[in-house]
């Protein structure tokens, strides 16, 4: 179940990423051949990029495939001080993030209150702002899942990553 739960938001992230090429495929040829871009081009990329980026945050953030800086790293050299480091900074990310997760919840109401649109194809703003909500919902619940983990049952965590 974890697997599909780390899965799924990749899979989702490849296929706007996919998406994009495809927008930015046509919107070159159209525009070089046929002088004629696509008008929307900048907005869906907009939207894409987000899509991309916060569908990927969990996974990224269980699995620690995001960019770390190890300067500490020779002081840990204990197998157990090293999980429990990366046990606590798991937690702490994860806690550190509800705070910006309920500013996000915060805009994204807002742009629904005020029916912000975006400005060629009217897509309604707060659909985009639940979704990186969401996600970011599912990071926190993976980083502090992934903490506690690391702390309790460290082969679980191996196994699923």
């Amino acid at each position: 179940m974890l697997r599909l739960f780390l899965k799924l938001p990749i899979a989702i992230a490849g296929a706007v990423l996919f998406l994009l090429m495809v927008l930015t495929f046509c919107d070159v040829i159209l525009r070089s051949a046929f002088n004629a871009p696509i008008e929307a081009a900048t907005e869906l990329t907009k939207l894409g990029v987000a899509l991309v980026v916060f569908a990927a945050l969990p996974a990224i953030s269980y699995r620690g495939d995001h960019i770390a800086v190890d300067l500490l790293d020779p002081l840990f050299k204990n197998p157990f001080v090293q999980r429990l480091r990366d046990g606590l900074i798991a937690i702490a990310c994860g806690v550190m993030l509800i705070w910006p997760t309920q500013y996000v919840q915060v805009l994204a109401e807002r742009a629904r209150g005020f029916g912000d649109r975006t400005e060629y194809l009217e897509i309604p703003q707060f659909i985009v702002g639940y979704f990186i909500f969401a996600m970011c919902c599912l990071t926190i619940a993976a980083l502090i899942l992934k903490g506690v983990l690391l702390l309790v049952a460290p082969r679980f965590v191996e196994d699923v990553a």
